[in-house]
């Protein structure tokens, strides 16, 4: 049968969906409802439960499908097979959002964005959660949490607090670079379509005798990078806060299809040892003069979602989702991020999220000791044994199937023996942690007008900082970038300030 029909969510068909079950008295409007009327009951009690928990950062959100094609053989890096030949493709779900406002704000506020990419991989799938920043606030992740709050409501009034946000990067100026990025240009990008992501993070391209090299990833808008200046972020996000939502969905659905060059930089290693910066310190970028991009692959978004919620709002990524090939490295942000983001999606939807059609990979899984749990939604592998070592029905293994040697997931970390004693990671910030800042201070100013506007940008935050003593202190943190910068910045705040 092709036609549908109306049934209810158990599959029983009914007459109408636009009336309930009454007890009434003549031909008169109204009468007594009865607890027998299942599609009522069943229609207010799911009306009732239809939002999931919101995502505490990355809550606004484009997103969309496409394809990753590998455009170069990496196996001299990497064992990965969805980038073992050039030409290979696989399907791929993307999703770019804000990080700390809501879902129903404006997507053109200032803010950075986050990259969160499924590639459905012949070995699974992979996700690359990065950001449209190579840097961030912080190298230290106990502070994760407070710099996404410090960024948020205040609790009392639940207005935004120029007071909170800058009150934390004072007492935390690690993150000055981070904020040179976001109160550029490039705080406001003008569409996904015209943004870069990259990884952030250090990781690693993994090989199977158990050599690696440590890698940096970006992605690069063929189109180029486009951005709003402030005030006509401002403008858009009064007219239309989707924007962003609005702009890629558009373009996709008239066959405009966006897409990006994937490069890596690539570091043995032997180099990451005698480095300047310590390559696991999310606060530092690898210039490229010193490790030049790879171009590794392509990417092309070409289908909107069929379903927003089910497509987008329950897609889940995380760092940890990886295939043979490519492995974690020990940045403290990104080891965190390995427990947080699963933990997050266990939350949101449930301990079997990995099950939804979103999430699913694409090749078959047998996972037969994680098992049972709410909205378990295939045949919880029968009769299978759930636990190691059974002799009943032994289960085949990895290195079985690939020829891969055991010894080589030992080797993995052999590079990274840690000898020393327990104590707190020292985030103690030095002269060193202004050099790259105040390069891409120069970077900026060979842009006409770029300086003025990020001083602008500025300026127009501070102003809401109610604190003398905390924009002073503001001013002296960017004087450590460069003496200009901060005399320039106080004197175009202190003018707002004055209502100049």
């Amino acid at each position: 049968m092709t036609d549908k029909y109306y049934t209810l969510a158990e599959g029983c068909p009914f007459a109408s969906a636009s009336t309930s079950v009454q007890v009434r008295r003549g031909q008169g409007v109204g009468g007594l409802g009865l607890l027998q009327d299942t599609q009522l009951i069943e229609t207010l009690a799911h009306f009732s439960r239809e939002r999931i928990p919101e995502r505490v950062v990355h809550a606004k959100a484009v997103g969309a499908y496409g394809e990753f094609e590998a455009t170069a053989d990496c196996s001299d890096i990497t064992s990965a097979s969805f980038l073992s030949k050039a030409g290979k493709k696989s399907p791929v779900l993307l999703r770019v959002s804000t990080v700390g406002p809501e879902s129903g704000s404006a997507d053109t506020a200032r803010d950075v964005h986050g990259w969160a990419m499924k590639i459905y991989t012949d070995e699974g799938n992979q996700d690359w959660v990065f950001n449209n920043t190579p840097i961030f606030f912080i190298r230290d992740p106990i502070k994760f949490p407070s710099v996404n709050r410090s960024h948020k409501r205040n609790p009392q009034t639940h207005l935004p607090d120029a007071n909170m946000f800058w009150d934390f990067h004072v007492g935390n100026p690690e993150g000055i670079h981070q904020l040179l990025h976001l109160f550029s240009d490039r705080g406001t990008p003008a569409s996904v379509r015209t943004m870069n992501a990259y990884s952030g993070h250090t990781y690693k391209f993994t090989k199977e005798d158990g050599s690696f090299k440590y890698i940096k990833i970006h992605i690069k808008a063929t189109a180029g990078v486009k951005n709003f200046t402030r005030e006509e972020a401002t403008r858009i996000a009064g007219q239309n806060p989707d924007f962003l939502i609005q702009d890629m969905f558009e373009a996709i659905e008239k066959g405009d299809y966006p897409t990006w060059n994937v490069y890596v930089q690539v570091m043995d290693p032997s180099e990451a040892e005698r480095y300047r910066w310590n390559i696991f310190d999310m606060t530092k970028v690898w210039p490229h003069k010193d490790f030049p991009l790879r171009q590794i692959g392509k990417l092309t978004l070409n289908r909107n979602p069929r379903n927003y919620f089910a497509d987008i709002e329950q897609a889940a990524f995380s760092p940890s989702t990886m295939v043979p090939g490519f492995a974690p490295s020990a940045d403290p942000i990104l080891q965190a991020r390995l427990f947080a983001y699963p933990d997050a999606a266990r939350y949101r939807l449930g301990v079997n999220y990995q099950q939804l059609p979103t999430n699913a990979a694409k090749v078959p899984v047998y996972c037969p000791f994680q098992r049972d749990g709410f909205m378990r939604f295939d045949d919880n592998y029968g009769a299978d044994p759930n636990y190691v070592g059974s002799s009943l029905k032994p289960t085949k293994f990895y290195p079985e199937v690939k020829s891969v040697q055991p010894k080589a997931l030992s080797l993995l970390t052999e590079h990274e023996k840690w000898v020393g004693e327990v104590s707190s990671y020292e985030s103690h910030v030095t002269d060193e942690d202004f050099v790259q800042p105040a390069a891409l201070w120069e970077v900026i100013g060979r842009e006409a007008g770029h300086q003025d506007r990020l001083i602008g940008n500025l300026a127009a935050h501070l102003k809401g900082v109610t604190s003398t003593k905390l924009r002073s202190e503001v001013y002296a943190l960017f004087a450590r970038v460069n003496k200009d910068l901060g005399s320039r910045l106080q004197q175009a705040t202190e003018a707002l300030v004055a209502g100049h």
